[in-house]
C-alpha cells in the first residue's frame, strides 16, 4: 500500500517481539484455557458447539497489541525480571478477551463481514447470538483479570472498567456521527473519538495495567500513559488510512470499509477542511451515499484535498511524541519504542 509512508523513529529501536517470545507462547496457551471454561462443558451440546466457534474466532492470528503492551508495561516497571509472570499473562489474556468482546459488538454495529482474515462472528452465527456470545466473552474477561494471581489485580481491573466506560462514549460518538453533515464534525471531535475509542483503551490502559501490576512509581506510570496516548492516536489515524486506502487481502477486513460505513474519520475531515466549495460538495455527496463503485473517487478526493498527507503528518508527530516520552524512561523502554515505531508503519 504505497500511499502509507513509513514513520522515521526518533530513537534507536530493537526488534519488537524477541524479548516476548515466551510471553506470547504463554498467552496463547492461557487464551485457549480461558475459552474452554470446563464448568460449561455439560450445559448443553448446542452451547458446546457454538463455544468451539467462539474459540476459533478468538484464537485467530492477530497482532495481540493490548496483551503485548501489558507485558511491556510490566517489563518497564520490572526491568530486571527474567520473564513475565503468570499473573500478568492471565491479566493480559483477560484484556485480549475484553478486546475480542468489543470486536464482536463493533462488527455487529458496523455490519462488518470480515475480521482477522475470516468471517466476523455475527456472519457465522447471526447478529443476536453474536451479541450474547460477546456478553459471555466480557464476563470471562473480567473473571480472568480479577482472578490473576497478583495483589494489584482488583484495583487494576477497576481501572480497566473505568476506561471501558470512556470507550463506550467514544463508540457512541463514532456511530452517532456516521451520518452527520461534514460541516458539523470537526477535526477536534474526530481526534476525541480516536482518543476515547483507541488511545485510552488500546494503548494507555494496557501499558498502565502492566506497570500497575509491576508496582511502577507514579512518575513512570505517567510517562507510560503519555506515550500510550500519543502512540494510540497515531495507531488510530493509521487505522483510518487503512480503512480508506487498505487492501482487504492484506488488512484481513474489507478494504475501504470505513468509507462504505460512512465513517467521519480524520483523513476525510482533514480533506473537507482544506477543500474549496466544489470540493466540499463532492466530499459531502460521496459520503452521503457511500457505495463500492464510488470508493476510488472517494480515495482520490481525500488525497486531492490533502487529507492523506495531513493524516500522515499527524501520525509522524504523534509517533515522535510517543517515542520522546519513552526516551525519558531509558533503555528499559527500548523494546516498547520499537513496537510503537512498527505499529505506526503498519499496512494492516
Amino acid at each position: 500500500m504505497s500511499h502509507l509512508s513509513p514513520v522515521r523513529p526518533a530513537l534507536k529501536v530493537v526488534s519488537p517481539f524477541d524479548p516476548l517470545t515466551h510471553f506470547h507462547q504463554e498467552l496463547n496457551a492461557e487464551l485457549a484455557r480461558l475459552t474452554e471454561a470446563p464448568d460449561e462443558a455439560a450445559l448443553d451440546p448446542l452451547w458446546s458447539d457454538v463455544k468451539r466457534t467462539v474459540a476459533e474466532y478468538t484464537l485467530r492470528p492477530s497482532k495481540r497489541v493490548r496483551p503485548t503492551l501489558t507485558a511491556l508495561g510490566w517489563l518497564v516497571a520490572q526491568p530486571e525480571s527474567p520473564a513475565v509472570p503468570h499473573g500478568v499473562v492471565r491479566f493480559a489474556a483477560g484484556l485480549e478477551l475484553l478486546h475480542t468482546f468489543m470486536l464482536v459488538h463493533d462488527d455487529v454495529a458496523d455490519r462488518a463481514a470480515t475480521r482477522r482474515g475470516g468471517p466476523s462472528l455475527h456472519a457465522v452465527v447471526g447478529a443476536d447470538p453474536a451479541i450474547v456470545l460477546g456478553d459471555h466473552l466480557y464476563a470471562r474477561a473480567i473473571e480472568a483479570m480479577l482472578s490473576a494471581p497478583s495483589p494489584a489485580a482488583a484495583v487494576t481491573t477497576r481501572y480497566v472498567l473505568e476506561v471501558c466506560r470512556h470507550t463506550a462514549a467514544g463508540q457512541y460518538l463514532d456511530l452517532k456521527l456516521q451520518r452527520a453533515p461534514l460541516a458539523d464534525v470537526t477535526l477536534f471531535r474526530a481526534l476525541k473519538v480516536a482518543e476515547l475509542k483507541t488511545a485510552r483503551y488500546g494503548f494507555v490502559a494496557p501499558l498502565a495495567c502492566g506497570a500497575m501490576l509491576g508496582g511502577a512509581p507514579p512518575a513512570l506510570l505517567e510517562a507510560l500513559k503519555r506515550a500510550g496516548r500519543h502512540a494510540g492516536l497515531a495507531y488510530q489515524l493509521r487505522d483510518d488510512l487503512i480503512g480508506l486506502y487498505g487492501d482487504d487481502s492484506i488488512a484481513g477486513k474489507a478494504g475501504g470499509g470505513d468509507y462504505l460505513e460512512g465513517k467521519r474519520t480524520f483523513p476525510l475531515l482533514a480533506a473537507w477542511t482544506r477543500a474549496d466549495a466544489a470540493g466540499r460538495a463532492e466530499l459531502e455527496g460521496l459520503w452521503a451515499e457511500p457505495s463500492a463503485p464510488h470508493l476510488d473517487a472517494a480515495r482520490v478526493a481525500v488525497s486531492l484535498w490533502g487529507g492523506l498527507d495531513a493524516t500522515q503528518r499527524v501520525i509522524e508527530t504523534r509517533t515522535r511524541m510517543a517515542l520522546k516520552a519513552l526516551e525519558s524512561i531509558g533503555e528499559s523502554a527500548a523494546t516498547l519504542a520499537s513496537l510503537v515505531h512498527s505499529l505506526a508503519r503498519r499496512t494492516a
